[in-house]
């Protein structure tokens, strides 16, 4: 036995008595980059919650938030200057940046740029809260009831690809040129946005929790403050937040259209009397203005309530 096991060691097959380590495959190694990773993860894990309130903190906002913003406005700026400079249009068809200023310094110091501005958010605001109302009660009753769903859950979703322009003749027939023709025109744009987000956060709503609401004895409007509408409040937060994109853009273009002296002026009507009087620098510093408005609303209300609620729900990680 022993001189086989020589001769099978000597001729480099394995002999067999050489146990099973002899035999047995190698075990696979796995990734380098794989295990990086899991580590990586791992640690971020234990990395305790006051690692966030490190003094570098403020540092890397500025340099993740802050920064990178102003760095692109900082190159469109530049772009538009050489364009300006280059004349691919003349002067008074592409005005360059320091025009453009000079109309928001003139609008300021005759006191009636922040008039402007509040009118049509004051008008926004308005419309988009009686389309929350609207959307709300319309979207759960969608959500809930089947026959509902079947007859205009369609209808509302082709109504949201519809452009909001679109409204404006038929508004100017019902209503003539009064307020009542901007309003109908911002709920007809934002209120199917919002019906048909919270009707995508009740659909994700998991069946537990609707049984687990009814066996506690919430139905009918406390199973709804209760049960739907915390439960479907971040498919709901998406849809109000796409409602007052609409409801913004659905009152630029009334304004644009709906012009009377009774109505006041607001960004769409001031950008009209600017193209009226050819001021091109007008009309760029008039887009401007409703260009900043809409992303201001976004980023000061909307985007930090996202964020708590998602975060709230363990579905958005902390970040520095």
């Amino acid at each position: 036995m022993a001189s086989s096991d020589t001769a099978a060691a000597q001729s480099g097959t394995p002999g067999t008595g050489t146990g099973t380590d002899d035999t047995a495959p190698p075990p696979a190694a796995a990734p380098a980059g794989d295990l990086a990773g899991l580590e990586a993860g791992l640690d971020a894990l234990e990395t305790p919650a006051g690692t966030d309130r490190e003094p570098g903190r403020a540092g890397r906002l500025v340099l993740t938030k802050i920064l990178p913003p102003l760095v692109a406005i900082g190159l469109v700026l530049a772009v538009w200057q050489l364009v300006y400079v280059a004349e691919v249009q003349p002067h008074y068809l592409l005005p360059g940046p320091a025009d453009v200023y000079g109309e928001f310094e003139e609008m300021w110091l005759a006191g009636t740029l922040l008039d402007y501005v509040w009118t049509s958010i004051s008008r926004g605001i308005l419309g988009f809260l009686i389309a929350v109302a609207i959307g709300t009660v319309l979207g759960l009753v969608v959500a809930r009831v089947k026959l509902v769903r079947a007859a205009i859950g369609p209808i509302l979703t082709g109504l949201q690809s519809l452009p909001s322009v679109a409204w404006v003749p038929a508004a100017i027939i019902w209503f003539g040129l009064s307020s009542s023709t901007i309003y109908a025109v911002v709920l007809l744009g934002a209120v199917p946005s919002i019906a048909n987000g919270i009707v995508a956060g009740v659909d994700q709503i998991p069946p537990l929790f609707l049984r687990a609401g009814r066996m506690l004895g919430a139905r009918g409007l406390t199973s709804v403050r209760h049960v739907l509408l915390p439960a479907a409040l971040p498919g709901y937060l998406a849809g109000l937040k796409q409602g007052w994109a609409f409801s913004w853009r659905s009152l630029m273009a009334a304004e644009l259209i709906v012009s009377s002296p009774d109505l006041g002026t607001g960004l769409g009507q001031l950008m009209d009397n600017f193209r009226t009087m050819q001021n091109m620098s007008g009309v760029l510093a008039t887009i401007i203005l409703i260009l900043v408005v809409g992303v201001a609303i976004d980023l000061l209300v909307f985007s930090p309530l996202e964020r708590r609620v998602l975060r709230g729900r363990g579905l958005l990680a902390r970040t520095s």
